[in-house]
């Protein structure tokens, strides 16, 4: 049957709810328990033939001749033990299946006007709320035999018969709903996402740092190194971008006397998706005032070591470190670029398969080096250091070439990049004059001179350390998801058409 008379056969159903005086929508429920809370009680509320109430959504339906058995499924999660018995120890990592029990519908219990009602006007997909007693089959299945039941939903789409083999990858992006309603372990991907959250935001808390917020839309993009998402706003007649970065308005409040702090921000840049990258992602970027790189890197590494659930990417032993140099070494077979003309850095780029053209100076030819050649072959964790400092523009010097900033890689990806910050007014007002001078050159990703954020340098921030932590990527890295379309609910796509 066409989709479009499946949906009329559906709205005939709904007009014969309504006729017999049902509303198809209510507002309420009276469900008593959640399934898992069933399930997880079924001896007990079994044993005293205790009435419970039941709300879900309709996922198949047998009937066999005076009887009809059918699934219920909620979104609380049964938890389970995994093989071999052992209870789960993580406080991150619960193994489940979502809520889901048998129903069984009993032609002689409903009344035979009831049942038939029941099988000509309900369908699978349908929200409805069940009550009855707690049986088990003969087979052994945990059931509630029904009593009385309610709609709460009616659908008008049918669900899909073959989700679980789907070959068209983006429309599971695209209807999440469907993914992680017919996919258990999306649905618990998910959940694990947000409890990797919850845990970092209780380990900063633990470690003295508050929360802030800061503001979406800027009226300098800056932060980082990236090309932002304009905007005009109406009212004051001014152009506004979304942030790059939350990073200056966290320092303005080091400048303020707050010494340590935190935001798990939404930010935005315009820039080309691939496994790595979304054009919003979600990303914390901390602050602590009288701390420099290596107290961030300890910090960092305290963090990744309290996922614990962790038993294949290294977290649990000491993270390396290598400065660029001796990384560009080893995976690129250079042997000091910070000896190296220009032109021999391009020439060595092309011989590695890569592209430079559109990169302006030599320090941005060593990055796409590094980024594209050499950080996929680095799995273990690893600290990378000594970063050229015209690709820093916002990182204190250690000497006149190289800054005091980290890249913390993990399994080939970029999970953390942090700095001790400048708080010489004078250097950052240089810092930002040189990338207003790559801007000019064609460089749409250079930091802006943000006039503002130099005033508020020059009545004095303390010697602070900052980084920033790509949280898409951490949740992804941690539940084994190759891209981040599979850990950012709804990713950007483009239009089907």
């Amino acid at each position: 049957m066409a989709l479009e008379e499946i949906r009329k056969a559906r709205l005939k159903k709904l007009e014969n709810i309504k006729k017999a005086g049902i509303d198809p929508y209510p507002a309420e429920s009276f469900r008593s328990h959640k399934i898992s809370e069933a399930l997880g009680n079924f001896d007990e509320l079994s044993k005293a033939g205790e009435k419970i109430t039941l709300a879900g959504r309709l996922m198949s339906l047998r009937e066999h001749g005076g009887s009809t058995f059918a699934d219920l499924k909620d979104g609380s999660t049964h938890s389970t033990k995994p093989q071999g018995g052992e209870p789960i120890e993580s406080t991150l990592l619960t193994t489940g299946e979502s809520g889901k029990i048998q129903l069984f519908f009993k032609k002689d219990t409903l009344g035979a006007r009831e049942y038939d009602f029941f099988l000509e006007n309900f369908d699978i997909g349908d929200f409805i709320e069940v009550s009855g007693i707690l049986i088990k089959t003969k087979v052994g299945e945990e059931t509630l035999e029904v009593k009385d039941f309610r709609m709460l939903a009616k659908t008008l789409l049918p669900l899909p018969e073959k989700w679980h083999g789907l070959q068209d990858i983006e429309e599971r992006f695209r209807k999440r709903y469907l993914d992680i309603l017919f996919n258990d372990e999306v649905h618990q991907k998910f959940i694990l996402r947000f409890k990797i959250i919850d845990t970092i935001r209780e380990f900063f808390r633990k470690n003295g740092f508050i929360e802030v917020e800061t503001p979406v839309l800027q009226p300098l993009p800056g932060g980082a190194t990236a090309r932002p998402f304009k905007t005009h706003m109406n009212d004051l007649d001014m152009d506004l971008y979304l942030r790059v970065a939350p990073e200056l308005y966290l320092k303005r409040l080091l400048v303020g006397g707050v010494e340590r702090l935190f935001e798990i921000a939404k930010v935005f840049r315009n820039e080309g998706m691939d496994a790595q990258h979304n054009p919003e992602f979600t990303m914390l970027e901390a602050y602590a005032a009288y701390w420099n790189e290596n107290d961030m890197m300890g910090c960092v590494e305290n963090l990744m070591k309290g996922f614990h659930f962790d038993k294949n990417l290294g977290l649990e032993k000491e993270f390396s470190r290598l400065s660029l140099k001796d990384v560009l070494s080893e995976y690129a077979s250079i042997s000091d670029y910070t000896k190296e003309e220009e032109k021999a850095m391009r020439n060595k780029a092309k011989e590695l398969g890569l592209d430079v053209k559109h990169k302006i100076t030599k320090d941005d030819v060593v990055e796409e080096i590094f980024e594209k050649v050499c950080r996929p072959l680095i799995k273990k964790p690893t600290f990378v250091i000594d970063f050229p400092s015209s690709i820093s523009p916002l990182s204190k010097k250690k000497d006149e070439k190289l800054v005091r900033r980290f890249n913390l890689i993990i399994n080939g990806v970029e999970v953390a990049d942090g700095w001790s910050e400048i708080n010489d007014p004078l250097d950052q007002r240089e810092r930002f004059e040189a990338q207003e001078k790559i801007r000019e050159k064609g460089n749409e990703e250079a930091q802006r001179f943000d006039k503002d954020f130099i005033e508020a340098l020059e009545y004095g921030m303390p010697p602070s350390a900052g980084v920033g932590i790509g949280i898409d990527r951490l949740a992804a890295l941690l539940t084994d998801s190759h891209t981040l379309r599979e850990i950012i609910l709804f990713p950007t796509m483009k239009g089907k058409e």
